[in-house]
């Protein structure tokens, strides 16, 4: 698979191209068109994570960093939680 950043004046000069073709184009073009057309909506900022966060997390699990970056696109809070604070009981607990 390839990954490439395009500007809209190259995007749009590719899908030029691929509809010179003409009805004679193949499902993998028709596909690649398809795909420059929904690449449009596709543009995000660059994502940054919190490194130092990664390494600790990753250090402490014995695992790699790239499974930390996996759990943190999954949900899992990038930022330790505090530990709750429970109210005790008036009334002492006794073993039976």
């Amino acid at each position: 698979m390839w990954s490439v950043k395009l500007s809209d004046d190259q995007r749009e000069a590719i899908s030029v191209l691929i509809k010179a073709q003409g009805e004679s184009y193949d499902s993998d073009l028709r596909d690649a068109l398809r795909a420059l057309e929904l690449a449009r909506w596709d543009d995000l900022p660059e994502a940054q994570l919190p490194w130092e966060r990664v390494e600790e997390l990753a250090e402490a699990q014995g695992i790699d960093e790239a499974d930390v970056v996996w759990d943190l696109a999954g949900g899992m809070p990038s930022k330790a939680q505090r530990p709750m604070a429970t109210k005790r009981s008036k009334t002492p607990r006794t073993r039976v």
